[in-house]
């Protein structure tokens, strides 16, 4: 019996010390700032709630499927012969540019979105089924897909149910396609086929090249575009170009009414419409308010030498 607890007592003692010696370890961690990137991944994990929609089961996550850790073998990404089940882990919806058209919709592997005119808008069906759905692809999902929708609005995603009982996005109320014969980022072989297939932009309208699309003034005079809705997200890149791989770190966001302070600097970012960016934390220093895409923050018009720092809903 004597031995028995003098066992216990030892194990108590061991317990008490690892305790101890893992409360020295915070106390020290809490003296010294963690890298950016694990303090963005922090946040990131904190921010990117999970949506699931009631009709078809679609969980909808902020931020990029890279910044949600999705596996880049399967979703967007996984071979074209891959079964149905695996192609449709992930589906990523981004702002972008589709072959000089900007913002246009495009997905995962940087495919260009297509909307059909024979759809009618919010009418809940589509009109491409059978051999035109082989060469026009329909983009669907399943109960439990991951949807990454960066620089899309929430109010603008929505799905509708198929002939064949799948789940179809739409964006803007239109249903959402792809091009058989686009294989590549950037390709639009399908743009104005029969005078009825078009590149999407993110509220599910034609795309039209960037010097067209109004409000590209990504922070110039300080306002938004005019007519351009408040953000509801925003996604900050670490590097330029909104580089998503690599040593690059991506983050989806709420906008709030109050200042919220991002864990270090970002260098570009894709907000689903106008917010107010800053150079320091706290919504200090110098103040930019933009509507679209910004490639490089430290660059102009913007000109923030260190990145984006902190950001409110314009």
């Amino acid at each position: 019996m004597r031995r028995k607890q003098v066992g216990i007592v030892a194990a108590l003692l061991a317990i008490g010390v690892v305790t101890l010696t893992a409360c020295g370890q915070g106390a020290t961690q809490s003296g010294s700032a963690a890298p950016a990137q694990e303090q963005a991944q922090v946040e990131n994990a904190a921010d990117n709630a999970v949506e699931t929609d009631a009709t078809s089961g679609v969980d909808l996550l902020r931020g990029t499927a890279n910044s949600n850790k999705a596996d880049q073998n399967t979703g967007d990404r996984a071979p074209e012969n891959a079964p149905v089940e695996t192609r449709q882990k992930w589906v990523e919806l981004r702002a972008g540019n589709a072959g000089g058209l900007e913002p246009a919709v495009v997905n995962g592997k940087g495919l260009s979105v297509y909307w059909f005119s024979d759809d009618p808008v919010n009418g809940g069906v589509s009109n491409c089924n059978g051999d035109c759905a082989k060469t026009w692809p329909p983009i669907t999902v399943t109960k439990g897909t991951r949807l990454f929708f960066p620089g899309i609005r929430r109010e603008n995603i929505n799905f509708i149910k198929r002939q064949d009982g799948q789940f179809q996005v739409t964006i803007g109320g239109r249903p959402a396609y792809l091009f058989n014969k686009d294989k590549k980022a950037g390709d639009i072989l399908g743009q104005n086929v029969g005078g009825k297939w078009f590149v999407m932009n993110p509220e599910g309208k034609r795309a039209v090249p960037k010097a067209e699309a109004p409000g590209q003034n990504n922070g110039q005079q300080g306002q938004p575009a005019p007519g351009a809705k408040p953000a509801s997200s925003v996604t900050f890149f670490q590097g330029k170009n909104q580089k998503d791989f690599g040593d690059s770190f991506a983050v989806g966001v709420k906008v709030e009414k109050t200042c919220q302070d991002l864990r270090g600097g970002f260098l570009s970012l894709n907000p689903d419409g106008a917010v107010k960016i800053w150079s320091e934390p706290g919504c200090k220093g110098k103040s930019a308010v933009v509507s679209d895409a910004v490639n490089d923050a430290s660059a102009a018009p913007v000109g923030f030498p260190e990145g984006v720092k902190s950001y409110i809903a314009a």
